[in-house]
């Protein structure tokens, strides 16, 4: 395959691990944990991982050299920029504790475990993938491990390759399954490891322990580099209202940080419209009457920033979701029904208050909430359309306005949806580094012997060398929450945070961003040059850490 002069480039830099991982490492435990919701439920379904310390990493006085061990990977759920690095430092990992370790990576996601098919990942693959973006070194997927048969085909696998260990690189959902299969394998003494790394670009996978989930550094960076392209073309030809969808279906992370890195009129944060209570009409309203307000000031252009999941936080819309689930979890026969006979069918099994709101939904919308789940039971919100519905809504209401004296422009909207072209870019120095140093962590966990942790580092608004080292119980995130009709422990999403520095940085100029041009041009994410350019972490990362 031709290399381009980036990829030949990047394969040379070498990522800068925490001091603290550079040598012998020694596991220091801390404190018992418990779950964040739910405890005595999830210590009664987690019996042999529950309620484990924290550990930390320090500097080992006595370093032995390690016996070889054979260690799996998986690579779970959606691609995130920066896969391929996990894989290089877990490698790199295994293999200072003994040069004769072997890792395998078990191909297009977990169901390859299940399905027996893997590779060997020897030192000429890895050197290929180092620093790059993707997850084509062994490829992704979205298989469940959730049924004991599963797990049992797996340990089949497990066994015949003498594998003591398996790290499961993935988001919540990912590593909820990682802390279930060490939990059975716990249970019946297999000798194998589970340990996680958190990935997600939405940014949700994230707490207390977990300051940030890898992939959301550089596909923010990417999202804001085209943002910014978009805003100055705005500029230029002062003639378009740019609806731009973002990836984020549980929590609006992305649209806020790309927000504060480019400065929009308007963005609207699905956790605020759920706080507020607000309607369809009321988010509506709001967007057409900023329209109307600059279009006075002669400016009939702007930019609007929407979260992908915006539907599921509208109170009223949630409500319907929510039973809808429920709905179809119990009828799969829905789905093959005609369109008019799904739509009889759903009004007629909600209740009055769901029904009537599902009637008014355009049948284009009401399809798509009733179209298949994802493997997890959820609503495919990326197929929904929200940036046209809001655009089309805007409009009719803009000329509401106009019949009523209150707006004489002109409205012209364009429409965009930026989710797979930050996906798989190639990771930032922030990422490279990250990515590489939790597979690297990882790979010390399971010299540790543990089971049932995430890998972790924390202290990221500082240089990497400076970051804390450790591993934390997958349990201690879990809370019950209800999929496929039925309570399942997983781990606990996280939300924008209302009362948060992020969010209140925003709030405290978004009516300045709303009447005034005070777009922000990031440019693309630039791998060589000073640190201020090349290394900053985001803007989310570094507000939050002045809440610490």
């Amino acid at each position: 395959m031709k290399k381009s002069a980036l990829q030949i480039a990047r394969a040379a830099y070498l990522p800068k691990l925490p001091v603290t991982l550079t040598g012998a490492v020694l596991a220091v435990e801390g404190e018992p944990t418990h779950s964040v919701a739910d405890q005595e439920e999830i210590a009664k379904l987690f019996p042999n991982t529950y309620g484990l310390p924290e550990l930390r990493f320090e500097k080992n006085p006595n370093p032995t050299v390690g016996k070889p061990i054979n260690v799996g990977v998986i690579l779970s759920g959606g691609q995130a920029p920066g896969g391929h690095n996990v894989i290089c430092g877990l490698f790199d990992g295994v293999k200072k504790i003994n040069k004769d370790s072997r890792l395998y990576g078990f191909l297009m996601g977990p169901g390859g475990l299940v399905d027996h098919n893997y590779k060997e990942l020897t030192s000429d693959i890895i050197d290929e993938y180092r620093n790059t973006g993707g997850f084509d070194i062994i490829g992704s997927g979205r298989t469940k491990l959730e049924k004991k048969e599963q797990f049992d085909k797996g340990l089949e696998i497990l066994k015949e390759l003498n594998i003591s260990a398996l790290v499961i690189i993935g988001g919540d959902d990912s590593n909820t399954n990682a802390a279930v299969l060490a939990e059975y394998y716990k249970s019946i003494n297999a000798g194998v490891q589970v340990i996680g790394c958190p990935k997600t670009i939405d940014g949700d996978l994230k707490n207390e322990v977990v300051e940030a989930s890898f992939g959301f550094d550089t596909a923010t960076k990417v999202y804001s580099e085209l943002i910014g392209n978009i805003q100055r073309d705005c500029f230029s030809a002062k003639k378009y209202w740019h609806f731009i969808k973002l990836m984020g279906r549980s929590a609006s992370h992305i649209a806020l940080e790309c927000a504060l890195q480019t400065q929009p009129n308007v963005c609207i944060i699905s956790e605020e419209i759920e706080a507020n209570n607000s309607t369809l009409e009321d988010i509506v309203n709001s967007i057409a009457l900023t329209v109307a307000a600059r279009s006075a000031n002669g400016k009939n252009f702007g930019t609007v920033l929407i979260p992908e999941g915006l539907i599921e936080f509208i109170p009223a819309m949630k409500n319907l979701i929510a039973e809808l689930n429920d709905l179809l979890a119990k009828n799969p026969d829905v789905a093959a029904m005609t369109p008019a006979e799904q739509r009889q069918f759903v009004i007629d099994h909600l209740c009055d208050k769901n029904a009537k709101t599902y009637a008014a939904l355009p049948e284009g919308v009401a399809r798509q909430l009733t179209l298949d789940r994802d493997p997890h039971g959820n609503v495919q919100v990326s197929l929904i359309e929200t940036e046209k519905l809001l655009s089309e809504m805007v409009a009719n209401r803009l000329e509401v306005l106009r019949s009523e004296g209150k707006f004489n422009g002109k409205f012209a909207a364009q429409h965009h949806f930026f989710g797979y072209e930050g996906r798989c870019a190639a990771p930032s120095n922030f990422d490279a580094d990250y990515c590489y140093a939790l597979g690297y962590n990882a790979a010390c966990l399971i010299a540790s012997g543990v089971t049932g942790y995430m890998s972790s580092l924390r202290n990221l608004t500082k240089p990497s060398v400076q970051w804390l080292a450790g591993g934390i119980p997958i349990s201690m995130m879990f809370n019950m929450e209800r999929r496929h009709g039925e309570m399942k422990p997983v781990i606990q999403k996280a939300l924008v945070r209302l009362d948060g520095t992020p969010f209140r940085r925003f709030a405290a100029k978004r009516d300045e961003w709303a009447m005034n041009e005070c777009y922000v041009f990031p440019g693309p994410i630039q791998y060589f040059g000073p640190a201020e350019v090349c290394d900053q972490p985001t803007q989310t990362l570094k507000y939050e850490h002045l809440d610490k």
